[in-house]
């Protein structure tokens, strides 16, 4: 185990944790033709954790690790609200710059995720 996958499954874990930590702020940024907003922020912050989990396992890493990409692609309509609405998960918005910045991050994870297949 590199590094590198540690690192993945304590960010995985840690932001799967904020879903239950701070709830509404995840469901704000779900789209608003989604269902169930509070539903999808409580899966994916389970699929988060369960997938970090599995990246420290030999022998579900490469099936964590797909289970991720397609988090990370399923989750992309939320990051996209939020940088069209200017959506952050404090009380003030961040800068929209850095909104738009976060969608090019889905990619890298990704291919970060991609490299433990």
């Amino acid at each position: 185990m590199t590094v590198w996958c540690v690192l993945l499954a304590v960010l995985m874990v840690a932001g799967g944790v904020m879903h239950f930590v701070a709830p509404k702020a995840y469901a704000r940024t779900v789209p608003r033709s989604f269902p169930a907003p509070a539903t999808l922020v409580a899966v994916s912050g389970v699929c988060e954790i369960l997938g970090g989990l599995g990246l420290l396992v030999l022998q579900t890493r490469p099936w964590a690790a797909w289970g991720l990409i397609a988090l990370f692609v399923a989750v992309f309509p939320a990051n996209v609200n939020m940088a069209v609405n200017r959506i952050g998960f404090g009380r003030k918005p961040p800068p929209a710059w850095l909104l738009w910045a976060r969608l090019p991050l889905q990619a890298v994870l990704i291919a970060w995720a991609h490299t433990f297949t």
